[in-house]
């Protein structure tokens, strides 16, 4: 898998804060807060996660976390989205190197970038981009969000317009893609490589009835 590191991981948008960083020091302080939160979540789960817990490993007091989030959820929410823009980020950084014409290509890169944050993200195993918090709770509107950052980066690459249409089928591919890739990685804790292939085939499969046309 190509995927492309991160000199800073992205900060989440305001709406997830109570209070935005102005400061670069209260910036870093926020991602020392949001990396502390994807370790501690990786070794105890969601249940057994605390903002106190967070402080600790983020070496702050617990007041500086209260100061940007009002309790663990808003804590994972804002770490979801850290990821979704880290991932729009990741993908825009490669495809410049896929063709303009080549959208099987860039498929490719946005199942692959995906696939390497699954593996290497603190946190993103369970997180992801937010459906999967509380466990077994419905996507509440995730995946639709995913879709349409997708939507928008595969339509400027190929240089259309993300219409209805694209984005319906964008919408349709992310929720098949993440029920298989789930089920991938609950084969093998690496992603059944077996599976992937399968979801690969079956994206430029359904992708290319729209895409092959426009």
């Amino acid at each position: 898998m190509g995927g492309v590191s991160q000199a800073r991981s992205p900060l989440p948008s305001s709406a997830h804060l109570r209070r935005v960083p102005v400061q670069q020091r209260s910036a870093d302080r926020l991602a020392r807060i949001l990396d502390a939160c994807a370790e501690v979540l990786d070794e105890t789960g969601y249940e057994e996660l605390s903002t106190r817990r967070v402080a600790a490993r983020a070496g702050v007091p617990i007041g500086s976390v209260y100061r940007f989030f009002g309790n663990k959820r808003a804590l994972v929410d804002a770490l979801a989205r850290r990821n979704l823009d880290g991932y729009a980020e990741r993908i825009a950084a490669r495809l410049p190197g896929v063709g303009s014409d080549d959208w099987r290509g860039a498929v490719d890169v946005v199942l692959d970038e995906y696939l390497a944050m699954k593996r290497s993200v603190p946190g993103f195993a369970l997180v992801d981009f937010g459906s999967q918090i509380p466990v077994g709770a419905p996507a509440a509107g995730a995946n639709l969000e995913v879709a349409g950052r997708l939507a928008d980066l595969l339509a400027a690459h190929l240089g259309r317009v993300a219409d209805e249409e694209l984005r319906r089928a964008v919408l349709v591919s992310v929720e098949a893609a993440d029920a298989l890739l789930q089920l991938a990685f609950r084969v093998l804790p690496s992603g059944d490589q077996e599976i992937v292939s399968e979801t690969r085939e079956l994206l430029r499969a359904y992708l290319a009835r729209i895409l092959d046309r426009l």
